[in-house]
């Protein structure tokens, strides 16, 4: 369920847009009459409505995120507050300037971030912040949590910068389309191949604790 609501102002985003997209005009009617006083000129053309809908929706979602955490007296966490704050920042950029350039950084800006925290954990804290999540629940050598760690930063980085491209060099509806799909598919995959990883270093010791005890 936490899953699913982590990435519920994705699929908001993506549906939203997808909806709007099937009729542009109606969409930037729609926008400039309710929303057109938070845009530079007051009006929302159709090649911009459907994202700059989809950027609205996004923002009242990750405050809905933040608000509930709160309101049950949970700590938000900071990935969450990072993405708060840039939903907010460049997503109202991308409001008020009708530029969808801004919003498209978000993610990589995103996975940007999520990576410096754990290569700055590691290498200035001198902390492992995949073991001080996971350690409960997982043993491990140091060496590798260590590698955890690097395979992960240098993940986001990766991530951050394939985001760019698909910005850069296809258009909105594909961006959407990756953002989604792309993002969601890679990171599973990416926790799948971390999955067989680490059964190497699990099995042993799970095989031991499992069979059965010899006859005194």
């Amino acid at each position: 369920m936490k899953i699913l609501l982590d990435f519920l102002p994705i699929l908001l985003f993506f549906a939203t847009f997808k909806f709007a997209e099937h009729d542009a005009q109606g969409a930037a009617d729609f926008a400039t009459r309710h929303f057109g006083f938070l845009v530079s000129g007051g009006v929302i053309g159709p090649t911009e409505g459907p994202v700059l809908l989809a950027t609205l929706v996004v923002i009242v979602a990750t405050l809905a995120q933040v608000a509930v955490a709160l309101a049950r007296g949970r700590k938000v966490d900071l990935m969450l507050w990072i993405s708060f704050g840039l939903v907010t920042v460049l997503g109202g950029a991308t409001v008020w300037f009708h530029n969808e350039t801004f919003i498209k950084w978000k993610p990589s800006v995103l996975y940007w971030a999520m990576g410096l925290s754990f290569l700055a954990s590691q290498f200035v804290f001198h902390k492992n912040l995949l073991q001080t999540l996971l350690g409960e629940q997982l043993e491990l050598p140091s060496e590798v949590w260590q590698r955890l760690n690097l395979a992960w930063i240098t993940f986001f980085a990766c991530m951050g910068v394939l985001n760019l491209v698909v910005v850069y060099n296809f258009s909105t509806a594909t961006w959407v389309n990756f953002k989604l799909f792309g993002g969601m598919g890679l990171m599973l995959l990416f926790t799948l191949a971390q999955g067989v990883y680490l059964s190497r270093h699990i099995e042993p010791e799970q095989s031991a604790a499992d069979a059965p005890p010899e006859a005194p």
